[in-house]
């Protein structure tokens, strides 16, 4: 047993308190890994299937810029009179 002069002058009960609940946490985190249900698919490294996706995806953007173009070239032309609003 421990005397208080002993506890005050650094005995090392802080340190033996903070080993103990490092080691609890570790037996915690090691219990709850042994009881986790493993994986069963497994997953390997790619492109998640997005390849053909994102071939569509930039032909769709294409012709949304295609449309776009030919739209604003359909426009008649008007004066850029915006600024003469306050003559």
């Amino acid at each position: 047993m421990r005397d208080r002069s002993d506890l005050r002058s650094g005995g090392g009960k802080a340190n033996e308190e903070k080993a103990q609940s490092y080691l609890r946490a570790y037996k915690g985190q090691m219990d709850y890994e042994g009881k986790r249900q493993e994986r069963t698919t497994t997953q390997t490294p790619g492109t998640g299937g997005m390849t053909q996706g994102l071939s569509i995806q930039q032909d769709r953007q294409r012709q949304i810029g295609d449309e776009k173009r030919r739209a604003k070239e359909l426009r008649p032309e008007m004066e850029d009179n915006i600024y003469d609003i306050y003559d």
